[in-house]
């Protein structure tokens, strides 16, 4: 399938997504793109698109950033999680270990520059592991941030020169608490302790009550998105 040919099923389609299951949007993503992946950051959103893709394609890949300063907690869920569904993760990691990135950049590079330190452990890693795929399914949702305000059910992704798929993109966060409490799923027990957003270590802070659920995320700077998703 060409470009022109995928963008033209995108526009047929998006519109006809946007009233659908996220479960349909799944069954039809990897059915028609069976060279597709799904991006896991192990947050509350992603853990439902875990357990979805796992009745639908477990066979399908999934891959996770492993920028190497990841909450213990994330790393823990990432654990149970294979356990549980009899799956292992694709690790993706940076070129860079931690410290050759200070000996290049000087220590402590995410607070001196963020946006260098997300490009070298997240953006560069991703660019290279999506090489491999003509599709990509994320869990980001609309009412996340302004930046994600107008992500379609399926769209093309410029950025990175594939077809995205946002399944749960109009949910709520009641929605996927909903799906989690219902389905009984296995999620990050940071959130259980005023982290809403859970990114890295050293970017990540709790979120106090009458806060934006991502005030957490480099509340240092004023810096809003790792630049994984285009606005």
């Amino acid at each position: 399938m060409n470009l022109f040919e995928k963008e033209r099923l995108i526009a047929q389609k998006s519109e006809e997504f946007e009233q659908d299951t996220p479960e349909n949007i799944i069954k039809w993503a990897v059915d028609t793109f069976p060279n597709i992946t799904f991006a896991c950051s192990f947050g509350a959103e992603d853990v439902v698109l875990v357990d979805m893709l796992q009745k639908i394609s477990p066979t399908s890949d999934i891959f996770y950033l492993d920028t190497n300063v990841h909450f213990k907690e994330t790393y823990e869920t990432r654990n149970r999680l294979e356990e549980y569904y009899g799956l292992k993760f694709v690790q993706v990691l940076p070129k860079l270990t931690l410290a050759e990135q200070a000996a290049e950049h000087g220590d402590e590079l995410w607070k001196s520059n963020p946006n260098a330190c997300c490009n070298i452990r997240k953006v560069d890693p991703l660019t290279t592991i999506l090489r491999n795929y003509e599709a990509w399914i994320t869990g980001i949702r609309r009412d996340q941030a302004p930046t994600r305000a107008n992500a379609k059910k399926i769209e093309y992704d410029t950025k990175f020169g594939l077809i995205k798929f946002n399944p749960i993109a109009n949910w709520s966060s009641d929605d996927v608490w909903n799906y989690i409490r219902a389905h009984g799923l296995i999620y990050n027990p940071l959130h259980d302790q005023h982290y809403p957003s859970i990114g890295c270590e050293h970017c990540t802070r709790q979120v106090m009550p009458g806060e934006d659920p991502r005030a957490g995320r480099w509340s240092d700077s004023d810096k809003t998105e790792c630049g994984l998703h285009k606005s």
